[in-house]
């Protein structure tokens, strides 16, 4: 990957302008900036209902500087897959097609259209914000939600209950060409993501941990540092796949314990000592297969 600098960062030309009507301290808008400072301007956004259908502002105005596309929850992939063969006739193959997406659209409603794009390797990027809930319309649960977390619809006497989806898993399982995890919080990183995933072709999808105070239940100024801390921790491990198969860590993981960042967020407040010892638990155990996946597929030394 290219070594990007921080000033590199924030151009002089933003794509994502002021007046955009996110709530305080929501990571999605700085997801959105980085991304499209990375794409560019030849860019068209295709924006599913979700949080982001709201915070990119209301019809004509738009605080993104690209065209966009509003659409319905559960066709992204497919008004994408469109979109993209329109530009293609009209001999338009550099202009990015880019999804964004938040956590309900992806692993839940936008399910069976994403797969649909997966298989047959649609020339897209898309990139799902995880806030693991449906914050937008009332902070219900979603398949993305971490087990034992508090939603309106998992309450603190009956927290959900499942653990939370494998979407990278799902997404490398297809053999498209590049699958990833980032976070703004560490933007440098999911700049390079992003980056590498422009100069290729077919499916590439990036599952972007965006921390949403309010559903979470921290302060304005508390997202990035908690999603600094489920990197640290091993909750949110950063990685990338190619074509499905080669695995790899992107950064250091310092192996801090998972207690501190379930502490400092309100929708774990509930959870016993024994409770949190099981989820710290069952992230060492997901890290060790995690390992033994990236060894056992690594390339052989010559």
């Amino acid at each position: 990957m290219s070594q990007i600098r921080i000033g590199d960062l924030i151009p002089e030309n933003q794509l994502v302008t002021s007046g955009h009507l996110a709530c305080p301290g929501c990571a999605a808008p700085l997801g959105m900036k980085l991304a499209l400072n990375a794409l560019g301007p030849e860019t068209i956004v295709v924006l599913p209902a979700c949080c982001f259908t709201i915070i990119s502002g209301p019809w004509p105005q738009s605080s993104l500087q690209v065209p966009v596309f509003h659409t319905a929850f559960a066709t992204g992939p497919a008004v994408a897959s469109g979109i993209r063969a329109a530009l293609d006739m009209q001999g338009k193959p550099d202009t990015n097609v880019l999804v964004w997406v938040g956590d309900g659209g992806t692993f839940d409603i936008g399910l069976q259209a994403l797969s649909g794009a997966a298989e047959r390797n649609e020339n897209i990027i898309y990139v799902c914000y995880d806030n693991e809930a449906y914050m937008n319309t009332g902070i219900q649960r979603s398949s993305a939600t971490p087990w034992g977390a508090w939603t309106t619809t998992t309450p603190a006497r009956f927290p959900e209950a499942s653990p939370k989806k494998d979407i990278l898993g799902i997404m490398a399982a297809h053999g498209i060409p590049y699958a990833a995890t980032a976070t703004p919080a560490y933007p440098v990183d999911f700049v390079e993501k992003v980056t590498k995933a422009k100069a290729m072709r077919g499916t590439r999808f990036i599952h972007l941990l965006s921390p949403c105070p309010p559903g979470w239940k921290c302060g304005d100024d508390e997202g990035l540092e908690l999603a600094r801390m489920a990197v640290q921790s091993r909750v949110f491990p950063m990685l990338e796949v190619e074509w499905g198969t080669r695995w790899r860590l992107t950064m250091e993981h310092a192996g801090d314990p998972a207690e501190p960042y379930l502490k400092r967020q309100g929708r774990f407040r509930h959870m016993t000592a024994e409770q949190m010892g099981q989820v710290q638990r069952e992230i060492d155990a997901r890290w060790e297969r995690l390992l033994r996946r990236i060894e056992a597929e690594a390339p052989a030394s010559v």
